[in-house]
């Protein structure tokens, strides 16, 4: 007889259901996130235990792992792509958990990516540089807008990092607004400075694999954006398409349609939202150094008269070639992605 286990994990306890073929409840209770004590139910069920479902939620990691130290078969589940039937009056967190064992019963359940784990401290650190980055470019806005505001003077995001604190000074009359400015350019420099560091020590420890290499022939692509869209794909043979790929960067139309007409939009935020910004960040160089890019993105904007659009269209078309360049282990093409 074959057990099927849903967990519904949160952030001091978990919900655990053992069900069998038949959709029978063999046990069901809730417990603290302490893995020992979840092993003592685990355990006399470990030889007909076909698969544990834990929810993909933020603190996933280290159940998963345990889990799979302990020779557990683990599958994670995608909430962003989990439907329950919408005409039900009541559901807890017992329902939840039957729910993910019920979906892997019946071979239904939409699966996460378990990263390696040896990597995933690399990953999370770049995503980490992310974030710095947008804080950066925060106060680089909030900046230029005090001084357009106070002084009616425009200074580009490239000439307000150049700027001194004896800049500064001589810039704002007014000591309070020394001080806001003085205080976004220290900002600046310290966020300059982790971006810095997390990108020396992320290509330090991590090497670009060979079919990862490619991705540098790419216009527009660099060394941390190749680690970015390496450390987030994993491995490339898990989307049996290109589509499935593009899909999953975000690089795609969210849109739902009925007798040609458009009812709505689905999912958009089904995806990584990473390997989005990669390819966006991607498709922005790209126009710079590629002439036949910058074709296509100038005859996408001439035809919706919206850059963001334009730009999207070309992140998805580098989307596209990377995963063949990826899978494949060849260089980039302009002529077949361009022709």
């Amino acid at each position: 007889m074959k057990i099927y286990t849903g967990i519904d994990l949160h952030s001091s306890n978990n919900y655990l259901v053992h069900i069998n073929e038949d959709d029978k409840i063999l046990l069901s209770k809730r417990l603290p996130n302490d893995f020992e004590t979840i092993k003592q139910y685990l355990d006399p069920y470990k030889e007909s235990i076909a698969g544990i479902v834990v929810e993909s939620t933020y603190n996933w990691y280290w159940l998963a792992d345990k889990l799979l130290d302990a020779g557990y078969p683990v599958h994670l589940a995608n909430p962003s792509a989990i439907q329950q039937y919408s005409g039900l009056k009541y559901t807890d967190d017992k329902w939840d958990s039957r729910w993910l064992a019920n979906m892997l019963r019946l071979k239904i359940l939409p699966e996460g990516y378990i990263y390696p784990k040896e990597l995933r401290s690399v990953r999370d650190l770049l995503r980490r540089r992310l974030l710095f980055v947008k804080q950066r470019t925060a106060h680089i806005l909030s900046l230029q807008s005090t001084i357009a505001r106070n002084l009616g003077i425009q200074i580009s995001g490239s000439a307000i990092k150049k700027l001194t604190e004896d800049d500064i000074n001589s810039l704002f009359d007014d000591y309070h607004l020394r001080i806001m400015a003085q205080c976004n350019l220290s900002a600046i420099r310290l966020f300059d400075e982790k971006d810095m560091q997390i990108g020396k020590e992320v290509i330090a420890h991590c090497k670009l694999k060979n079919e990862f290499k490619r991705l540098l022939t790419i216009p527009g692509i660099g060394n941390i954006l190749a680690m970015t869209i390496m450390l987030e794909v994993g491995d490339i043979r898990r989307f049996p398409t290109a589509g499935d790929y593009i899909s999953y960067c975000r690089c795609v139309k969210s849109e739902k349609y009925s007798n040609n007409k458009k009812k709505g939009k689905n999912n958009a935020k089904n995806g990584n939202r990473y390997l989005s910004w990669a390819y966006v960040e991607a498709a922005n160089y790209c126009i710079r150094y590629c002439k036949k890019a910058e074709i296509f993105y100038q005859r996408k904007h001439a035809s919706s008269q919206k850059k963001a659009l334009a730009i999207k269209a070309l992140s998805s078309k580098l989307a596209r070639a990377s995963y063949y360049i990826m899978r494949d282990d060849v260089i980039f093409d302009e002529d077949k992605l361009f022709a």
